[in-house]
């Protein structure tokens, strides 16, 4: 009951990228009506104490949202998300999900949480990154059929060349050899920063170190804005990660790396780590003719959101 549970929340569920808590749009009367068509009976009560194993919790309302409207085409665009997960699910296609952890400073500086030890540890008093030994970037990359993530962490910029590197290493050391035979992908990623649905360097990057050099069609599909923590990277991969090194100062990249490797659930995830330690310049504009190059469909669907980057012959 708890995987038809969990798999039928699967599109409708986001979560706390730090303290790993996890909500969903659906009703306890919606899901048992659900579980009921599928040949599963089973009450609201009981389904509302199922979603509470599974971590999930009741909200109240926060005053912390500005006044304005939810996107229109926000639940259409989730709809749509939903399907072609369907789709390439069924297929045997890889799914990943990506977007960048919280940057952190590396050094003796206080991390949120607490931890088991005899004594508390001492960090400076002030979090200042003159203080620090460096400066850390953890862009992660989630893959929804085998349940693994990889954080390549970053010493210089977050800029789409950074992305895109991460995501070609990633098909590089672990995509390919998962999934010998695919020749498509699909990419959720939230609508803004360096994989933004505007950014024309990301799409060219996609263009030119995964669809021409490793003949990889490329969907990609964002986010509507103020959706972030409905990305499952949120609460699959981010969370457990925090919740790791929760109350331990990062005062090394190797520490740091270490604990997101050593990041395992129950549910069989592991995670491994890569540091990247390539310098990123900041402000790079493509030229417009590459722009123009690139073998970009968009969808019918809500295209400025859901786009297809091709190989070039």
């Amino acid at each position: 009951m708890i995987q038809a549970l969990e798999k039928l929340l699967e599109d409708d569920t986001a979560g706390d990228p730090m303290g790993g808590l996890r909500w969903t749009r659906r009703t306890t009367e919606k899901v048992s009506v659900e579980l009921s068509s599928a040949g599963i009976q089973v009450s609201p009560n009981t389904v509302a104490r199922l979603l509470r194993e599974l971590g999930y919790a009741l909200r109240v309302n926060h005053k912390k949202r500005a006044a304005r409207a939810t996107h229109p085409d926000r639940n259409r665009q989730f709809e749509y998300i939903a399907a072609l997960r369907r789709s390439f699910q069924r297929r045997g296609l890889p799914i990943i999900s990506i977007d960048t952890k919280k940057k952190e400073l590396v050094g003796c500086f206080k991390n949120n949480g607490t931890a088991w030890t005899q004594r508390a540890r001492e960090v400076y008093d002030h979090d200042f990154r003159s203080d620090a030994t460096g400066f850390a970037i953890p862009y992660g990359i989630y893959d929804f059929g085998a349940n693994r993530g990889h954080i390549f962490v970053g010493t210089s910029h977050e800029t789409p060349a950074f992305a895109s590197d991460a995501v070609r290493l990633w098909w590089v050391h672990d995509g390919h050899p998962r999934y010998p035979h695919a020749d498509e992908i699909l990419i959720l990623a939230d609508g803004g920063g360096s994989n933004g649905s505007r950014n024309r360097a990301w799409k060219l990057a996609l263009q030119t170190k995964l669809a021409d050099r490793h003949g990889l069609s490329v969907t990609v599909c964002h986010y509507p804005p103020g959706a972030s923590k409905w990305n499952p990277i949120e609460h699959r991969l981010f969370s457990e990660i925090s919740k790791n090194w929760a109350g331990k100062p990062l005062d090394s990249y190797e520490t740091l790396l270490k604990y997101i490797r050593t990041t395992k659930t129950k549910t069989g995830l592991t995670v491994k780590a890569t540091l990247i330690e390539r310098a990123y310049e900041t402000g790079l504009e493509p030229e417009a003719a590459d722009v123009e190059a690139i073998h970009l469909r968009r969808h019918n669907s809500l295209p400025a959101w859901n786009y297809t980057v091709a190989p070039r012959a």
